[in-house]
């Protein structure tokens, strides 16, 4: 699964991952500013909630996205691979300025979603600037390599985690969500010790990674994000360590970034930038 390519001249939308949780009463930031990405008053958003397995979760968010100023919202949810290739549903996805994912089981969307027309119209519309969003089990979706499921903890276990292809909008970050309040260091750290290409973003709840055209992360919401970089690893035991055995790792870089913090993906610098300006 690979993303899509922007056409010359062309920017790819932004991507957005939630840690799940996030503030849908009050100070409703993150999905206000994914609302006024996908256009403000204008935005036309679609919501697939295929990850959930209740019922009412697609109509709370046409609600909760009208009540935030969208303009057309509409909620198309997905329980068969067939209903995933309907020209009625493409056609209205089509048509979106936003796209978003809600939380539940991410293996029911790769497993209901994953290598359909669905999917490739996700990654199309990304491709031509549509910003796409997922929260919890939506946002794990979101990359190419997709943790699908693992053991909580703060230590890296062989064996403890189990990768699926996700939806494929980047293959440059591994997401995992409700991080710090499930503990789930040790799961992120395991996936990035099968391949340390990929850059680790844990999302606490109620934050987001806001990831612009030009690839650089944008920390927004009340909790943190922890970015776990394992390009320059100096040694790994994950190939010959026992399963259920502590993996070793030497030379992990690790970041906490808050809200106006930044990383870049390409340089793998992470900035501390309007913190720094707001404590003069």
């Amino acid at each position: 699964m690979c993303a899509s390519k922007v056409a010359d001249g062309k920017q790819r939308g932004w991507m957005i991952p939630i840690g799940g949780a996030e503030e849908k009463d009050g100070s409703t930031q993150i999905l206000s500013r994914f609302i006024e990405l996908a256009g403000g008053e204008d935005a036309d958003i679609v919501i697939i909630p295929t990850a959930s397995m209740l019922r009412n979760t697609g109509t709370r968010y046409e609600r909760l996205f009208s009540d935030l100023g969208a303009s057309r919202v509409s909620s198309l949810d997905f329980d068969t691979r067939r209903d995933a290739e309907e020209a009625g549903r493409l056609e209205r996805l089509s048509q979106a300025s936003g796209v978003f994912f809600t939380g539940g089981n991410q293996l029911r969307l790769s497993t209901l979603v994953g290598g359909t027309a669905v999917a490739k119209s996700v990654r199309q519309l990304n491709a031509a600037g549509i910003p796409v969003a997922g929260t919890s089990a939506g946002a794990a979706f979101m990359c190419e390599h997709m943790i699908a499921f693992g053991d909580d903890g703060s230590t890296p276990i062989a064996g403890s985690v189990r990768l699926a292809p996700g939806l494929g909008l980047t293959n440059r970050i591994i997401i995992d969500q409700h991080f710090r309040q499930r503990d789930r260091l040790g799961r992120l750290l395991t996936a990035l010790a099968y391949n340390p290409f990929a850059v680790g973003i844990g999302l606490d709840e109620d934050t987001a990674a806001f990831i612009a055209p030009d690839n650089t992360v944008h920390v927004e919401g009340s909790g943190g994000i922890t970015v776990v970089d394992a390009a320059d690893v100096q040694f790994s035991s994950m190939d010959s360590v026992n399963e259920g055995r502590t993996v070793c790792l030497v030379g992990v870089k690790l970041h906490i970034l808050t809200q106006g913090a930044t990383f870049n993906l390409h340089t793998r610098q992470a900035d501390a930038g309007m913190l720094v300006q707001s404590k003069r």
